[in-house]
């Protein structure tokens, strides 16, 4: 019997490490199926660039592990039992449950709505795909005329408004944030920020928290109204009930909580990596939900259970950011170091220099979803696990 390796998730964790666990894990020992609802992986990243009208090249995940050997099944994932080691999934066909000896969750977030009233019924989002096309089409709907209310001051809610001021130019588009716009930035970023936000006309409302969302707009906390066409929530992320309810000790936010190579601290079987995973970072702290974090936690999580599955050391992977990398429309970015504090440095790369770099590591990421080949010695890890379990094997 094989051994099943089953990968809850297609996104930035989950795409890439299903695509090098193929890899380094020999296809006549193990078996290896990613379970996801869409056909193609999506740029989680890149979507507020579509909720503004722009078409990105499509990416289907049969292309990308085409050749690999894992086996890709579309279809919803409803529940994880992690005592009995099942998957429940539902597809068209109904109801299915996969049985697995090895779990990779990397099944990410979605929007957070901070239990504030309104959002689930008047707002839009830009956190997943089919949510986008919604906000697309609100947009064109209103044909340049009419306003636009971003809630949200980090950096969804920048690159969502800035995005939609540029590609939009006759909407009104305000932001509003609880804190400070981009208050984390160094001085000379964020004043490329602020000259940014003027150049596109954006209205900024710092210190203003939004306490209900209505179908023509926002109230914030004192009475104050916001009129808007559309509201975009863009306040943050919060995991899927699903690994509270499967079984696995979860953190007070539900997320995995692990140990530092990734794997369950309940249900050592179990892997996590991406938003779904509570990982504390060289610094001490929590990684925050990103891309960036989805691949440092995803190279560590494939390397533990290459390691464990094969008997070799287990590499650790540096859990460090180096900065915060912000689109301001298609033309205008910040890169803004950090330390390893991550505390802005005074160091950034800002304007047309910032974007170019964005696009670098748009099409970077692209590139190592269907090259996942950092790290381990491929063939050296796949003739020990195979000669491991032949030997292991009955006469």
């Amino acid at each position: 019997m094989k051994h099943r390796i089953i990968v809850l998730g297609a996104g930035y964790a989950g795409a890439s490490a299903a695509g090098f666990l193929a890899r380094h894990l020999h296809r006549d020992d193990f078996a290896i199926t990613v379970v996801n609802a869409e056909p193609d992986f999506v740029e989680r990243i890149r979507l507020h660039q579509v909720a503004a009208g722009h078409d990105l090249p499509r990416h289907g995940l049969d292309e990308m592990f085409a050749g690999t050997g894992v086996e890709l099944r579309l279809a919803r994932v409803t529940a994880v039992d992690a005592d009995h080691r099942t998957v429940t999934v539902e597809d068209d066909s109904g109801t299915d449950r996969l049985g697995y000896d090895t779990l990779l969750y990397t099944l990410g977030s979605t929007t957070a709505d901070h239990g504030v009233p309104g959002v689930a019924e008047h707002a839009f989002h830009v956190a997943a795909r089919p949510a986008a096309l919604r906000l697309r089409e609100r947009l064109d709907e209103l044909d340049g005329h009419g306003s636009v209310l971003v809630v949200g001051g980090n950096l969804t809610g920048i690159e969502a408004a800035t995005e939609i001021a540029e590609a939009h130019p006759g909407l009104r588009v305000a932001l509003a944030t609880s804190d400070e716009l981009g208050g984390w930035l160094g001085p000379k970023s964020r004043r490329h920020l602020f000259a940014a936000f003027d150049r596109l006309g954006i209205d900024v409302h710092e210190r203003t928290a939004i306490e209900r969302v209505e179908a023509t707009g926002a109230v914030a906390a004192g009475g104050a109204v916001f009129a808007a066409d559309a509201t975009v929530w863009a306040a943050g992320f919060a995991v899927h009930p699903i690994a509270a309810a499967s079984g696995l000790a979860v953190a007070g936010n539900g997320q995995i909580s692990v140990d530092r190579y990734m794997r369950s601290v309940s249900h050592p079987e179990v892997y996590a990596a991406g938003d779904s995973v509570h990982a504390v970072g060289e610094n001490g702290r929590p990684l925050p939900m990103s891309c960036a974090s989805a691949g440092f936690t995803r190279m560590q999580a494939t390397a533990a259970i290459v390691g464990d599955l094969t008997g070799h050391r287990t590499p650790k992977t540096a859990l460090t950011y180096f900065g915060n990398c912000i689109s301001l429309g298609g033309r205008d970015g910040i890169f803004q170091a950090v330390d390893g504090d991550a505390r802005s440095k005074s160091w950034a790369l800002r304007g047309r220099g910032a974007s170019r770099f964005k696009n670098f590591v748009y099409r970077g990421t692209i590139w190592n979803m269907a090259h996942p080949t950092y790290g381990l010695p491929t063939r050296r890890r796949r003739l020990a696990a195979s000669e491991r379990r032949r030997a292991a094997a009955p006469a």
